[in-house]
């Protein structure tokens, strides 16, 4: 009896862990494949190791001054891109520049990061993924 009742309990959790992860999974690939635009967006456009030029929506993030990125979810290719070739295209609202894409850590991290804090829906609906930010720097 105990050991049927381990069984169920194993197998209820199995199932919920494999729906939570393609809840997670429906939820990125949506976001992907709509990249919602507002006025809280910006589209950057990065350049991948075969030199083909990416873009991509992302949350525009203002904070004292300085304009922000963040790699908010688990798929980042963008962010693995901007670190390897930092000089990045930017396009706001007010129009498009080059800019220096700065990966940003310690207390400025930690300042943006409170001051731009994601809500509990938002994590539970992406997975929990680390939160890594760039500083966008208008290029010379």
């Amino acid at each position: 009896m105990k050991q049927v009742l381990t069984n169920k309990l194993l197998k209820i959790a199995i199932i919920l862990l494999v729906s939570y992860a393609l809840l997670v999974v429906l939820f990125e690939s949506s976001l992907g494949y709509f990249q919602p635009q507002n006025a809280s967006t910006l589209q950057i456009a990065t350049i991948d190791a075969d030199g083909a030029v990416n873009q991509r929506i992302l949350a525009r993030i203002d904070n004292a001054g300085q304009l922000y990125v963040a790699a908010n979810h688990w798929p980042r290719a963008w962010y693995r891109e901007a670190l390897a070739n930092p000089a990045v295209e930017v396009s706001l609202e007010s129009g498009q520049g080059s800019y220096i894409a700065v990966p940003v850590a310690g207390a400025e991290h930690d300042l943006v990061n409170a001051d731009n804090s994601l809500g509990l829906m938002f994590k539970i609906l992406t997975g929990f993924p680390p939160r890594y930010f760039l500083r966008l720097d208008p290029a010379g």
